[in-house]
């Protein structure tokens, strides 16, 4: 059985796509890889925030659904994103950086061995800074050359989601047995699961909460959490193997930028596994990504049609000169 390789993105759901956008550009420094729109509900925009090259394992995704409520955090949701940065240093860059900008966050905080600064954004979506000064797992990415961060401190891809679940025992079993992650650190009432190489880029933290209400979903919320593998063939295995225990999927789903299957592995709790690629690049030269709304080729004869359904956002960068800016 060819095991999931790490995190490939995940996607959550924010009010404004237009103020989305300023706060992963101007204040995480993370690059716009894809402007494009969810291919379920085409008036809604979907956007894809991740490393300089697009790099799976970096991407923090977004939709804004019109007219959905504000969600709420509680137990049975996946609550927290972690973003990786590269050292110890770097969180105190960030805290120095959030206290300018009036980010609301925590300070720095050790879990697992590894230093974290969590904080949220306009919406209460749950973030954490994890530092990778002694990861020795998946590989990271790549910086954004040309952001507004040095590229010491800046953000280079995903870290571990924070998974709160009532149902913890039949949650392990289900990671353990199915999705083939094994626990290797507990700390109260935090469990980490990692899976192929581990270390931050492969891992998951579950938190057992039963004292929390039931989470609500919507925009501040995360939609669903995907890890990568190889390629299609993998897929097939992987549906196959879901099937095998009585798991339903949604089938296999060409998203044109990689391709997917979805399973809800609880009720509340829907995980995505994800090809590496074909990846951003293919459709928009690398100097411009993500400043034009990108439509995957079965959508293009709606272009106009989407265009008038969709707000124009203005995401062009490549004018832009970004001084880097030191704390």
């Amino acid at each position: 059985m060819n095991h999931l390789k790490g995190m490939h993105h995940v996607t959550a759901i924010t009010s404004s796509a237009e103020k989305n956008y300023e706060f992963f550009t101007y204040v995480l420094g993370m690059r716009l890889v894809k402007k494009t729109v969810n291919q379920d509900d085409i008036q809604t925009y979907h956007l894809f925030f991740a490393d300089d090259k697009g790099s799976a394992g970096t991407d923090m995704t977004f939709f804004d659904f019109p007219g959905i409520p504000k969600g709420t955090h509680g137990t049975n949701e996946i609550y927290k994103t972690s973003l990786r940065v590269p050292s110890d240093a770097a969180l105190q860059y960030w805290v120095k950086r959030f206290d300018r900008l009036k980010v609301t966050h925590t300070g720095i905080k050790e879990i697992f061995g590894r230093k974290t600064l969590s904080f949220i954004d306009f919406d209460e979506q749950q973030y954490q800074l994890i530092s990778d000064e002694h990861d020795h797992g998946v590989p990271s990415g790549t910086p954004w050359e040309k952001g507004p961060i040095p590229l010491e401190y800046a953000i280079t891809g995903l870290g571990p989601v924070v998974v709160r679940v009532a149902y913890f025992d039949y949650f392990k079993e289900v990671m353990e047995k199915v999705l083939l992650f094994k626990e290797t650190a507990r700390e109260g009432q935090l469990h980490l699961f990692e899976v192929g190489d581990g270390g931050n880029g492969g891992s998951v933290i579950i938190e057992h909460n039963v004292i929390l209400p039931q989470g609500r979903q919507g925009f501040g919320t995360i939609h669903h959490a995907a890890f990568r593998v190889n390629d299609r063939s993998v897929l097939d295995e992987w549906e196959e193997r879901m099937h095998s225990f009585g798991l339903q999927t949604s089938g296999y789903v060409n998203r044109y930028y990689f391709e997917s299957l979805y399973t809800r592995v609880s009720p509340h709790i829907l995980f995505e596994l994800a090809t590496d690629g074909p990846g951003f690049m293919g459709d928009e030269p690398y100097e411009t990504l993500g400043e034009k709304l990108s439509l995957p080729p079965f959508f293009e004869s709606k272009r106009e049609e989407i265009e008038k359904l969709v707000r124009p956002i203005n995401t062009v960068r490549s004018t832009i000169t970004f001084e880097k800016e030191y704390e």
